[in-house]
């Protein structure tokens, strides 16, 4: 059986969740191999977790170099690995980074590109990513007909399972970044998330558009995500308005998410924000416009005043959870 390559995406030696749904996803087209590309002593944290989810092996490419360059490093070595073992197909997580490797990394292997899949599998011998396109208006399948195909996948479009994998390690040389050439990290400074879980990794979000009125008036949405234990996300119109930090921004031009519950609270669901959320697994509207187009693709929809509908839903929440 061949083996598909799945770039370990990871936070100080633990990995985010789109690393344990792209070795669910290899597991459709072979023996998942992770690729473990990082400073010094993080693949022996990850073992366990990777092993968990069938992981067969484990590539450590580790080095005190990795945190000092942008994507460099991550390239070198899958090219390298592509070179050396054939793989079948090589898995990156379609985040801003993850794209610009699978990006670098086909152009360096000559290779095709399948971006953004929520779904992968092998039809006549060949890789085929399925994709959500037009902001979800059409599920297409697309294959890469040259050299190893690289795909993206979506955070959220595969469920991660559990299977028992032996996770040997082989160790993998980091090349030398060529300074002239690489982008050097010359600060870092902390992101302030709260403890709300982080946007893409949620299984519940809560988000808010410009019907909420005020960045004030957010926190009808805050409080509905804290006692759903869920991430709170913004659209477009929202961030445009002030009304919250564009970090938290879902659509085409922010973060795309796939929970599995999404609530959409004063969001109208134009085609930008719909680009973002459509793949959630089940979606709740509360918006006061009968017409708007978030209804098309809600499971549950509620016509009516998100501040009278929301703070009795939060409330509720509240005294099952108690």
């Amino acid at each position: 059986m061949s083996e598909v390559l799945v770039l370990v995406d990871e936070i100080d030696g633990e990995a985010k969740k789109v690393t344990f749904e792209l070795l669910t996803a290899a597991r459709e087209l072979g023996e998942p191999s992770a690729v473990v590309v990082a400073a010094p002593g993080t693949a022996a944290r990850l073992k366990d977790s990777l092993a968990a989810y069938g992981a067969a092996k484990v590539y450590v490419a580790e080095s005190d170099d990795v945190p000092n360059y942008l994507v460099t490093p991550k390239v070198d070595v899958l090219a390298a690995l592509v070179g050396a073992a054939a793989p079948a197909a090589v898995l990156v997580p379609a985040t801003a980074e993850g794209k610009e490797i699978a990006g670098r990394l086909a152009v360096r292997t000559d290779s095709g590109l399948l971006v953004e899949a929520v779904g992968v599998a092998t039809e006549d011998g060949a890789v085929v990513g399925t994709q959500s396109i037009f902001g979800g208006a059409f599920t297409v399948k697309a294959k890469a007909t040259r050299g190893t195909p690289i795909v993206t996948v979506r955070p959220g479009g595969v469920d991660a399972v559990e299977a028992a994998g032996a996770a040997v390690e082989e160790t993998v040389e980091v090349p030398a970044a060529d300074a002239a050439r690489a982008t050097a990290v010359t600060g870092r400074e902390p992101v302030v998330g709260g403890d709300r879980p982080e946007l893409t990794e949620a299984s519940i979000v809560v988000s808010g558009g410009r019907g909420v009125g005020s960045a004030e008036k957010f926190e009808v949405v805050e409080k509905l995500a804290d006692v759903l234990g869920a991430a709170v996300g913004a659209s477009r119109a929202a961030v445009d308005s002030g009304y919250y930090p564009a970090q938290f921004q879902v659509g085409q031009t922010g973060k795309t998410v796939s929970p599995q519950l999404y609530v959409a609270l004063g969001i109208s669901g134009a085609i930008q924000h719909r680009a973002g959320m459509q793949t959630s697994k089940t979606i709740v509207a509360v918006n006061k416009d009968a017409e708007a187009p978030i209804f098309e693709i809600a499971d549950f929809g509620v016509v009516g005043d998100l501040f009278a509908v929301a703070p009795q839903l939060t409330d509720e929440v509240a005294k099952r959870k108690g």
